[in-house]
């Protein structure tokens, strides 16, 4: 193919055909791109006939690729994202009238802690901006920002995908909250005795501060697991738990009264929060302006 036969191509096709490879299912990739699902039907048809292949053949409730599709997959991503890069960088950006949509995953302990500062600013400075925030700890970060779905990450991470940069942000440390009864701060006792709450996405009731505690020789007794944060600040005011979190979070709970922040009665090896994004966008100017804000009010 010349360039020529480019004008054949039509790119949102293209757009299609990848989010369908990744969810493998009409109905999921008619949300992931707000759009009904006949109009992605269509697509497929279109794409189909384009390459003369069926692409993508259903097996039960999912559709699996042909090999004609998984060779397009496999380059596509990186072309996709060469347009989406030499489109942006010639591109100026101006906060104040841009009607950008900035889409972002973020633990629940950021948009606890820091995204109110973060979102306020953002307000002011770029008013008819969206900001579309997807719930992501470290385990569906990599996969987000392989998709696409997010263009940059707030979290603590481990693994990221190829594509993807990276920038720590601060210490993520740790600190006691509980209802503020007017009693000294805890001992290590008090600590193992007293019921804990937490914050587990997944439902998981162990992690690193049980590894810290296991290195004294020492456990604590978890009571109560909640997805989110934000509704922990009203389920400790009127009980004896106790809950360990992230410095940020804790001060943001601490603000609505009724609760004492302290530090742990041991030591907590602290974790790191960390920025990453996609390196297709870079260079994006919108992109990068975003990130620099995040770093004013986020950073330690």
């Amino acid at each position: 193919m010349n360039r020529t036969d480019l004008r054949k191509v039509d790119l949102h096709l293209l757009v299609v055909f990848e989010s369908l490879m990744h969810e493998r299912n009409l109905t999921r990739t008619a949300e992931k791109l707000y759009l009904g699902q006949p109009a992605i039907s269509a697509s497929l048809t279109r794409l189909r006939d384009y390459f003369h292949d069926p692409l993508l053949v259903r097996n039960g409730r999912e559709m699996e690729p042909t090999p004609r599709a998984l060779e397009i997959f496999r380059r596509l991503p990186a072309a996709l994202d060469g347009i989406s890069q030499a489109i942006s960088e010639v591109r100026d950006f101006d906060p104040s009238s841009s009607t950008s949509v900035f889409r972002i995953g973020m633990s629940d302990d950021v948009e606890c802690g820091l995204l109110p500062q973060l979102l306020a600013h953002l307000r002011q400075q770029a008013p008819e901006c969206v900001l579309v925030v997807r719930n992501a700890n470290f385990l569906l970060l990599p996969g987000l920002l392989a998709t696409g779905e997010v263009s940059i990450g707030i979290s603590y991470t481990t693994q990221l995908p190829a594509n993807a940069k990276c920038r720590s942000l601060r210490d993520i440390r740790a600190m006691v909250i509980r209802a503020a009864d007017g009693t000294p701060p805890l001992t290590l006792d008090d600590y193992c005795t007293r019921p804990h709450a937490l914050v587990s996405m997944s439902g998981d009731l162990c992690g690193n501060i049980d590894q810290d505690l296991a290195r004294l020789e020492r456990s604590r007794k978890i009571a109560l697991a909640v997805p989110h944060f934000n509704g922990l600040g009203a389920l400790l005011r009127n009980s004896d738990m106790i809950a360990t979190i992230p410095d940020y979070a804790a001060e943001a709970l601490v603000q609505g009264g009724g609760l004492v922040m302290e530090a742990p009665p041991f030591e907590i090896v602290p974790a790191q929060l960390t920025m990453v994004w996609r390196a297709a966008q870079d260079q994006d100017p919108a992109e990068r302006w975003l990130r620099e804000q995040i770093l004013k009010f986020m950073a330690a």
